[in-house]
């Protein structure tokens, strides 16, 4: 079965960090593998990425993080998005992730854990993989 439309990825960069070249860089990789990708740029709330993810009908919510915010950050998300209805929705998270928080991040709902220097056609192969 074809899909009708591309999988729509929302990439977001939370909290306070301010680095987003990777997150560029996987978007464009996204972007080139047919998916359409929305990109809400740096500083992000949880409320702004769970309202995002809602207005813009997404497949994945993606997260971009450096600064080490990603398990609080997840921890505030993870409510938001199942009163959104949006708790099916594939959520995946990269960037300077330590080994140790990977158990953690999945314990919350994140699907998929990407740290830093993970191949590019791994996360594009891991989303199609999983969203129909």
């Amino acid at each position: 079965m074809t899909r009708e439309r591309p999988i729509r990825v929302l990439l977001a960069k939370p909290g306070l960090d301010g680095h987003d070249q990777g997150a560029k860089v996987v978007a464009r990789a996204l972007m080139d593998a047919g998916f359409e990708v929305i990109y809400t740029g740096l500083r992000q709330t949880p409320e702004a990425v769970a309202n995002a993810a809602l207005e813009e009908g997404v497949d994945v919510i993606g997260l971009s993080s450096l600064a080490g915010s990603h398990i609080p950050f997840c921890r505030k998300l993870k409510p938001l998005l199942d009163e959104n209805g949006l708790s099916d929705r594939l959520w995946i998270v990269g960037g300077n992730i330590p080994a140790q928080d990977h158990d953690a991040l999945r314990s919350i709902g994140v699907h998929g854990v990407f740290p830093t220097g993970t191949r590019l056609q791994e996360i594009v192969e891991f989303i199609r993989g999983r969203v129909s």
